[in-house]
């Protein structure tokens, strides 16, 4: 009998998501665990594996199909001794069940079309989505114009500026009243310009192009202004002198050159930014309304960029683990989320933080609590300052980094002795390797 192949739930939190690649195809044989597709999450783009045996009979879903539900029939395998007939009668059921429906709403139009097109009729009238340049509504604003009184010479009927220009201001809208029944006519047209009404201040003259937004980039804008609208942020901000965790990074990188290992400044202050939030347990937390929890391990996600967005592989139990083998996870977990290939559980959770872009040259900036934290850090370039040095003026090398607290759960008072301990730990960074 063959087997539906449905779109699966990849992570805790998808609903749909893209089939990005198919990696076979109808005829095929697959086994159980070959990969047959990549499928584009709300985090990452990851491999679906075969769970059964058999012959992919039909595909159902092309690749690039976007918002396919989980649970969707994706594709159809055969088992061994069955062929392609066997599925000609599946397919055939699901388009008699839509039939009905097809049917059932083809009559409502049809049965009083006068009456519909007399309650469409006054929406054009009342509604006020005129197509106009800014120039032009500025120009029409100052005139006096009302502006659905005036056809559009610009493209699609758009009013541009020569059109408010040469009217004068008491025009009646009344020839516009006497189209009213095209538009109603062609009903699809209002609605491919849906997208536009929510971005009046768009101006599509401007030339320009027009870029989908993949899953992750859609997950990013949801949670970030989650983020920004519901978690109230408090601001610390401190300067680190990096000198010694220079000194100290150079001597690492000679004596574990054998081994190739190379630790980065990223590396150790992910090691500080661990023991940092283990030896402040109140700024390891997550508010939860009546409840808070509260975290005995510092599980440190680590903003990556790729070219999907932003996403934060965890370092797990960052406190207790040797800057080597911090390092080594690093690049492993830093290179598949490049390629989205990383899993839910090495992304998913994590107790705080750490935001670096200080290769950019960013001097210092402000990052948004990923939630459920409770906190982030955002740490920027370490650069030759002036410095007060042992009571002295001196030059030295420091980094300004900025911690971003749930206010809610953590007060500016142990969101600034976290600070000053992870302030602590890089500037005498011995503590780091013991």
């Amino acid at each position: 009998m063959p087997i539906e192949i449905k779109m699966p739930a990849l992570s805790p939190t998808m609903e749909e998501g893209t089939l990005a690649k198919w990696l076979v195809k109808e005829g095929d044989t697959v086994k159980s665990g070959d990969i047959m597709a990549e499928i584009e999450t709300d985090k990452a783009t990851m491999e679906f594996e075969a769970v059964d045996e058999g012959m992919i009979g039909k595909v159902l879903v092309a690749e690039g199909s976007d918002n396919v539900k989980v649970g969707a029939v994706i594709a159809i395998l055969l088992e061994e001794g069955e062929d392609a007939s066997a599925i000609g009668a599946a397919p055939a059921e699901k388009p008699a069940a839509e039939a009905p429906k097809a049917e059932a709403a083809a009559p409502a139009p049809a049965a009083s079309p006068a009456p519909a097109a007399a309650n469409a009729a006054p929406a054009p009238a009342s509604g006020d989505r005129v197509k106009a340049s800014p120039l032009a509504r500025r120009i029409a604003a100052d005139k006096g114009l009302d502006l659905s009184a005036l056809s559009g010479s610009g493209p699609n009927g758009r009013i541009v500026k020569a059109d408010v220009e040469s009217a004068k201001p008491g025009e009646k809208p009344a020839p516009k009243a006497e189209a009213a029944p095209a538009p109603v006519a062609a009903a699809p047209a209002p609605a491919a310009e849906a997208p536009k009404a929510a971005a009046p201040w768009f101006d599509d003259s401007i030339p320009h192009t027009v870029e989908k937004l993949s899953n992750i980039r859609k997950t990013i804008a949801r949670r970030l202004t989650e983020s920004k609208q519901q978690v109230p942020h408090i601001y610390l901000t401190v300067d680190v002198r990096l000198d010694s965790l220079l000194k100290l990074r150079a001597d690492l990188n000679k004596s574990l050159d054998a081994r190739g290992i190379k630790v980065s400044v990223n590396d150790l202050l992910i090691k500080a930014l661990g023991v940092a939030l283990e030896g402040t347990p109140k700024c390891n937390v997550t508010f939860l309304g009546n409840d808070m929890v509260q975290y005995s391990r510092a599980d440190v996600s680590v903003a990556v960029s790729t070219p999907t967005g932003l996403i934060t592989p965890i370092v797990r139990d960052a406190a207790n683990k040797g800057v080597a083998k911090i390092s080594t996870e690093m690049k492993e977990l830093a290179g598949l989320a490049k390629e989205n290939k990383l899993k839910p559980e090495q992304y998913q959770g994590g107790t705080a933080s750490l935001s670096n872009m200080g290769m950019f040259g960013i001097k210092q900036f402000e990052a948004v609590i990923n939630p459920p934290q409770g906190m982030i850090l955002a740490v920027g370039a370490g650069e030759k300052r002036p410095y007060i040095v042992d009571d002295a003026l001196g030059v030295a090398t420091v980094m300004t980094a900025t911690g971003s607290f749930d206010h809610r759960a953590i007060d500016g008072a142990d969101g600034a002795q976290m600070l000053k301990l992870f302030k602590a730990l890089v500037e005498s960074p011995l503590g780091l390797v013991a």
